[in-house]
C-alpha cells in the first residue's frame, strides 16, 4: 500500500508569506528610525540645541569675574524678562539680539551660561557648527526648527556658540556656486528680523572674529547690543583669582594682588589654567598648601611651557644662551620707555632656550613711537650680544627679528611713524575676509611705495642694532658678570638685576619725531590733570617721577654730560632714521593692533623705570669688543656713573634653531 501525506495549507501559506513579512518588518524599522516630527520626512533637519534645565549645575553672575560691563548689560537683558512691564511703561523694546565678542578665554561662553543660571526663562544653547551637515538645506531648517520650539515656550532665550561658523562674511569666495552656510545664515537673519516676526525671543552669540561677521547681521534690529568682553585689568584679574581660588588651601604670604599685577595680558582662562596648574605642581610634591612658588612656577608654564628637564645643553649653547638673554636684560634695562626686567633664564622651555621676562608697572591701551622705538632697541639687544662677543649670529635670535621686523612695517605702514611717507595706512589687510587669512590681504600701492616701505623698515631696525650694539660695548662688564652669574645659577631675579646692572644708566631719549611736515608743534605744555596734580602734591617722588621712579607724564631729562671722553664705540650724534637703497617687494603681515598693545608673549613697552640700586656692582672680566662695530654714531654719549637703573622689557627669547 502507498502512504500518501497530506499537506497542510496553512503551513504553506505561512512559508509563502513569510519573505515579505519579514521585508516589511525591516523596511518598518528603518521608517520609524529616520521618519521625523510633523510632516517632516527625516529628522536631519531638527534642531540640536539643549534645553537648560533647572537639574543642570546654575552658574550665575557671581561666578564671573573681570567683565563688570558685560555683566551689567546682561543683567538688564534679564530683568526685562522678569519684569517687562517697568519698562513697556516706558515704550521700552527688549534688544532682539547680543553678540559678545572679544579675544579666546575672556569668558564669553561663561557670560552666556551665567544668563541661562539666572534668566529663569527657556534658555536653548547650540553651537554654530551644529547648523551645518552634509545634506543641502539642514542648517536653514534647524534654525528654523530652533525658533519655533522658542517661540512655543516665549519669553526664551537661544545662545549660539561661535556664530562665526553660519555667519560669516556672504561672497562667492574662490570655487563660487552656493554655500551651504550663506542659505543657513539667510534663514537666520529672516528669523532675527524679518516679515513674519513675532517677540519674546532673545538671541545672545559670542564670536571671536567679529570682523568677518556678515553686515546684515550686525545691524541694529538683529543684534542691537554688541557687547566687547576683553582682557581684564589689574583689578579684574585679582577678582579672577579670587574666583578660581575659593575652595583651595593657600599659604599665608600667598597674596594675590601680587599674582594679578605679575599676570599682565592673561586672560580669564589663563588665570584659572595658573591656579589649577599650582595647584596640580603642589599635589605633585604632596604638598599641603599652595604657595608662592609653585604659583610662580605655574606663571612660568603658562607663558612658555613646562619646563624641558631633559634637554641638557652643552657648556658652549648654555654659554651663548646666556649672552643672549643677557644682552636682552642689559639693553632693555637702559632703555627709557621700557617696563622693567622680572627675570632672566636660561632654562629651556617648550619651544625657547631661555627667556626675558618684564612686569608692566601698570595696564596700557597705547604706545608712542618713542616706546616702539625702545622696543625694537631690545629686540635686537640677544642678536648684538651674539655678535659682538662671538663674532657671528645663531639661528636663536629668529624669533627676535621677526618681531622687530612685524613692529617696524606696523610703525611704517600701520601707525604713521615714517616722516618720508606720512600717516597714511598702506595694505587693506582683511578686504575680503570670506576669501580666508592667506587670500584676502591686498596691495594698494606701487612698486616705488614698496621700496620705500622696505628702506624705512630697514632703516628703523638698522639704527636700533646699532644702538643695542653701543650699549652693549659701554657696559660689557655688566654684560660679563650677569653672564657667569646666570650661568651659574640659571635664573636670575630682579633682586640680582638690580645688583648687577647698577652701573646701567638710562640712555637719553630719543630724536624728537619729526613728520609734521609744514605744522609747527606747540610749545605750550599739556594740561595738567586735576587727579595727577593731586597725586603729585601728596607724592613723595621727583618732579615727574612714576611709580618706579622715573617719569612717564613728563619726558625724560636730558642726559648729564660725561665727566670723561665716552669709550671706544661712545655715542655722538642722534641717529638719522633715513632709508636704505630700496630692496625687493615687503612681506604682507596680519591683521593689525589697530594701536592695541600687542599680544602676551610679546614685548611690552612704556613703563617707569625701576628703582634706583644703591648696591655696588661686583667686578667682572673685561671682554672683547672695544671697538666700534659702526662707523654712524648713535644718540649722544650715554653718562658714566651709577645712576637709577632703566626699565626692561619682556618677550625676549632665544628659540630654538
Amino acid at each position: 500500500t502507498t502512504k500518501v501525506t497530506r499537506s497542510n495549507g496553512w503551513l504553506n501559506l505561512l512559508f509563502a508569506v513569510l519573505p515579505f513579512l519579514l521585508i516589511g518588518g525591516v523596511l518598518f524599522f528603518v521608517m520609524s528610525q529616520v521618519q521625523g516630527g510633523g510632516n517632516r520626512v527625516m529628522s536631519f533637519g531638527r534642531s540640536k540645541a539643549k534645553l537648560v534645565n533647572k537639574d543642570m549645575p546654575k552658574t550665575t553672575f557671581a561666578d564671573v569675574a573681570g567683565a563688570d560691563e558685560a555683566i551689567e548689560e546682561l543683567q538688564e537683558i534679564k530683568d526685562f524678562l522678569q519684569n517687562p512691564a517697568r519698562y513697556q511703561a516706558l515704550g521700552a523694546k527688549i534688544p532682539k539680539g547680543v553678540l559678545l565678542y572679544g579675544p579666546p578665554g575672556t569668558g564669553k561662553t561663561l557670560l552666556a551660561r551665567a544668563v541661562a543660571g539666572e534668566a529663569g526663562v527657556p534658555f536653548y544653547a547650540i553651537s554654530g557648527s551644529d547648523f551645518v551637515e552634509m545634506f543641502v538645506g539642514v542648517g536653514a531648517s534647524r534654525v528654523r526648527d530652533l525658533f519655533e520650539q522658542a517661540k512655543t515656550n516665549a519669553p526664551a532665550i537661544i545662545f549660539v556658540d561661535e556664530i562665526d561658523a553660519v555667519g560669516r562674511h556672504r561672497g562667492a569666495g574662490l570655487g563660487g556656486g552656493h554655500d551651504e552656510r550663506e542659505q543657513t545664515l539667510n534663514q537666520l537673519l529672516v528669523e532675527m528680523d524679518g516679515f513674519d516676526v513675532k517677540g519674546g525671543v532673545i538671541l545672545i552669540a559670542a564670536t571671536n572674529r567679529p570682523d568677518i561677521l556678515d553686515p546684515a547681521l550686525l545691524r541694529p534690529g538683529r543684534f542691537d547690543r554688541q557687547i566687547a568682553v576683553s582682557q581684564p585689568d589689574v583689578e579684574g584679574r585679582k577678582a579672577v583669582l579670587a574666583v578660581h581660588a575659593k575652595g583651595k588651601p593657600f599659604a599665608a604670604d600667598v597674596d594675590l594682588s601680587v599674582i594679578a599685577r605679575r599676570t599682565p595680558g592673561f586672560s580669564g582662562a589663563d588665570l584659572a589654567n595658573v591656579i589649577n596648574e599650582a595647584a596640580l605642581l603642589t599635589a605633585r610634591k604632596s604638598g599641603r598648601l599652595i604657595t608662592n612658588e609653585a604659583l610662580e612656577e605655574s606663571i612660568d608654564r603658562v607663558i612658555a611651557g613646562p619646563e624641558r628637564k631633559t634637554r641638557a645643553m652643552s657648556d658652549k649653547e648654555k654659554r651663548v644662551t646666556a649672552y643672549h638673554e643677557s644682552g636682552h636684560a642689559l639693553t632693555a634695562w637702559a632703555m627709557p620707555n621700557l617696563d622693567p626686567v622680572h627675570k632672566v633664564t636660561i632654562l629651556p622651555r617648550g619651544r625657547s632656550l631661555g627667556h626675558t621676562l618684564v612686569l608692566p608697572l601698570e595696564d596700557r591701551y597705547t604706545q608712542t613711537r618713542s616706546e616702539l622705538l625702545d622696543q625694537l632697541v631690545y629686540a635686537l639687544g640677544g642678536r648684538a650680544a651674539e655678535e659682538l662677543v662671538f663674532h657671528e649670529p645663531t639661528t636663536g635670535a629668529k624669533d627676535d627679528i621677526e618681531k622687530a621686523s612685524a613692529l617696524a612695517r606696523s610703525m611704517v605702514t600701520e601707525y604713521g611713524m615714517s616722516a618720508k611717507l606720512g600717516a597714511v595706512k598702506y595694505g587693506t589687510g582683511d578686504a575680503e575676509p570670506f576669501m580666508g587669512r592667506d587670500y584676502g590681504h591686498q596691495r594698494d600701492y606701487s612698486e616705488d611705495i614698496a621700496g620705500d616701505i622696505d628702506a624705512e623698515v630697514r632703516d628703523l631696525i638698522e639704527a636700533a642694532h646699532d644702538e643695542s650694539w653701543e650699549i652693549l660695548v659701554q657696559y660689557r662688564d655688566s654684560l660679563d658678570q650677569m653672564v657667569l652669574e646666570l650661568v651659574e645659577r640659571e635664573t636670575l631675579n630682579k633682586e640680582d638685576l638690580e645688583r648687577i646692572l647698577a652701573p646701567v644708566r638710562k640712555g637719553p631719549p630719543h630724536n624728537p619725531f619729526t613728520g609734521f611736515g609744514k605744522r609747527t608743534p606747540s610749545d605750550r605744555p599739556p594740561v595738567e590733570l586735576p587727579v595727577t596734580a593731586r597725586s603729585n602734591g601728596s607724592s613723595s617722588r621727583p618732579n615727574g617721577a612714576g611709580p618706579n621712579g622715573s617719569g612717564r607724564a613728563q619726558a625724560p631729562a636730558p642726559a648729564p654730560e660725561p665727566a670723561a671722553a665716552p669709550p671706544a664705540g661712545g655715542y655722538g650724534q642722534p641717529p638719522q632714521y633715513g632709508q636704505p637703497p630700496p630692496y625687493g617687494q615687503p612681506p604682507q603681515y596680519g591683521q593689525p593692533h589697530y594701536g592695541q598693545p600687542p599680544p602676551y608673549g610679546q614685548p611690552r613697552y612704556g613703563a617707569p623705570s625701576s628703582p634706583t640700586p644703591t648696591q655696588p656692582p661686583p667686578s667682572g672680566a673685561v671682554g672683547l669688543g672695544d671697538t666700534q662695530r659702526f662707523d654712524r654714531p648713535l644718540y649722544g654719549s650715554w653718562p658714566e656713573g651709577t645712576g637709577s637703573a632703566g626699565p626692561g622689557s619682556d618677550g625676549g627669547e632665544r628659540s630654538q634653531g
